[in-house]
């Protein structure tokens, strides 16, 4: 149950300072909202209680505040009782800062926004306003809402239990010796479960110590033999109790927050640390944040998606995955960054795309000085019909073996060996078909990575290609200009994945319809300005323009933006 929710527009104003002009971007915000389909829009709620407030005002609410730059829930909540554009598109409907803070970190705003990013592309597709079919991606680092200092290491967290582990065991041997009553396996001494059962079979033996020693009627010359082992008993219960069991539950819950990574924040735990380019100090510092990676198309956002990984190349493909209007596009352009034989085959293969990527070695191998390197494979002679090299010394390599490599992703690689011939041409080639050592040299070569490359030089060199790959420092590179330079949003407001992702979600979708807006009036304004100061143009003419500079504002701000 909802309460009922209508904007000042559909409602009868007798307030006039709520009225707003007709291109303000609150009205292209509240459109856009109001294009969401209720399926997707509301979601189940009690039937009883207090009713709650619609998800389109609070969604209208975070967009319009985002783009004037707030980020707190407490200064959206005074926007709403000071700005009249936030006061018409709430319809002057009092909000609290906890509702605010709890809708853009729920569940139910993460569908909205991943929804209200296709309906945005859809709109952009349908207009024509996507760049040459090419989708741009690039990532970043936002700097996470946590304490720089609150770090724990993986490495760290190894070390430390490893020592824990050995203490343990040392004590099992000790008490084992004493005769407890114990029988663990060593997997089981490794683990928060093996200490609570040692912890229990000491408080076993203390029971049939002390019955011992209230049974003891004479104390026996040079003291009780009982009560000395109930000391010593005491003394690895407590050890036990209040320095291995916490430490190892600590270390326990620490490997499993890791997921992979090799660090997290104790502030924020989906965060990890990572290097980031805006440190004042220039001294590369880490610091706890997300990986951000965008896909944007004429410097709109198609779509986005956050990271723990501070790598992109492992980044690529879960992130085209995520991506549900990827069929609009033909081009994927990223750089050298995202260029991997597992990136390109899943490009071309998978997605059935045209890459646009260059790889790490790309530029280099291009100059004169890679070109005339005797070292390098690419610059010897091939024999096809005898599957030989031949270096630039003379020295031949014959096919020895295949040979396959796993990475620590799982990614299988394939190679083929080629080995110096023991028989060379003449002594000094037979030298130099050694290595220092005195083993046979040999080189291996991975024909699927060099079909790649191949294709990824065919596509960057063409007409095509070295055009829209030019564009893409000039899209993707500007919206995060845009976000950290103009909206200032350089750190996260919230802390959790989740509420993350729905807090850079709402920047960005802000940023698009704010362009978007900007865009519609600075096109029309153009048309009107070069009508007026054009005096060989017919008077019919201008005022023809003139009317469709206002039929288009109406368009794109009062008219509902899908069918």
């Amino acid at each position: 149950m909802y309460q009922n929710y209508n904007t000042m527009e559909t409602a009868l104003t007798l307030q006039l300072d709520f009225t707003i002009p007709n291109d303000h971007e609150a009205r292209l915000i509240s459109r856009f909202v109001d294009s969401i389909p209720s399926e997707f829009l509301l979601e189940e709620t009690s039937h009883t209680g207090r009713p709650a407030f619609h998800p389109a005002m609070l969604l209208k609410m975070c967009l319009f505040a985002y783009s004037r730059t707030t980020f707190s829930g407490r200064k959206m909540e005074r926007m709403n009782e000071e700005s009249i554009p936030m006061k018409w598109l709430t319809g002057d409907t009092s909000v609290s800062y906890k509702t605010i803070n709890n809708f853009r970190s729920s569940e139910h705003a993460s569908k909205l926004i991943k929804y209200a990013f296709i309906l945005f592309t859809t709109l952009l597709s349908d207009n024509g306003l996507i760049h040459e079919d090419a989708l741009y991606i690039d990532g970043t680092k936002i700097q996470a809402d946590a304490n720089i200092y609150s770090f724990t290491w993986k490495k760290a967290i190894e070390r430390y239990e490893a020592k824990l582990n050995a203490n343990v065991s040392e004590l099992y041997d000790e008490l084992i010796q004493a005769k407890v009553n114990l029988a663990l396996s060593e997997e089981t001494l490794k683990t928060s479960e093996g200490i609570e059962e040692i912890i229990v079979s000491l408080d076993k033996e203390l029971v049939a110590v002390e019955a011992a020693i209230t049974e003891e009627k004479v104390i026996p010359k040079g003291g009780s033999e009982q009560k000395r082992r109930r000391r010593i008993l005491k003394k690895h219960r407590n050890k036990c109790e209040k320095d291995f069991l916490p430490r190892k539950q600590r270390y326990e819950e620490a490997n499993a927050t890791f997921e992979g990574r090799n660090s997290f924040s104790k502030t924020d735990t989906d965060a990890t640390f990572m290097c980031m380019k805006e440190d004042p100090m220039k001294n590369r510092e880490l610091k706890p944040g997300y990986n951000l990676q965008v896909a944007s198309s004429n410097q709109f956002v198609i779509a986005y998606d956050i990271f723990s990984n501070p790598t992109d190349t492992r980044t690529f493909i879960p992130f085209l995955e995520s991506i549900q209007t990827l069929d609009l596009f033909k081009y994927i352009v990223a750089d050298a960054g995202y260029g991997s034989e597992e990136n390109y085959e899943a490009v071309m293969d998978t997605f059935q795309k045209v890459p646009l990527i260059p790889y790490g070695m790309y530029h280099k191998e291009n100059s004169n000085a890679y070109r005339s390197n005797p070292k390098h494979r690419a610059n010897w002679d091939y024999d096809e019909i005898e599957d030989a090299y031949t270096d630039l010394d003379d020295v031949r390599f014959s096919f020895s073996h295949y040979s396959t490599q796993n990475d620590k992703n799982g990614f299988r690689r394939q190679f083929k060996v080629y080995k110096a011939d023991v028989e060379q041409l003449d002594e000094t080639r037979k030298q130099l078909a050694k290595t220092p050592k005195g083993a046979q040299r040999q080189t291996a070569v991975n024909y699927n990575w060099e079909y790649f490359k191949q294709h990824a030089k065919e596509n960057l060199e063409s007409d095509r290609g070295k055009a829209t790959y030019a564009q893409r420092k000039v899209d993707v590179e500007t919206v995060f200009g845009r976000m950290k330079g103009v909206f200032g949003m350089r750190r996260t407001h919230v802390r959790g994945k989740q509420a993350v992702h729905n807090d850079i979600g709402i920047i960005l979708m802000s940023m698009n319809l704010t362009k978007l807006a900007l865009e519609a009036r600075i096109k029309v304004d153009a048309f009107y300005k070069k009508s007026v100061k054009n005096k060989n143009r017919n008077e019919t003419i201008r005022i023809l323009i003139i009317s469709l500079r206002f039929f288009y504002l109406r368009l794109v701000f009062s008219q509902p933006l899908f069918n």
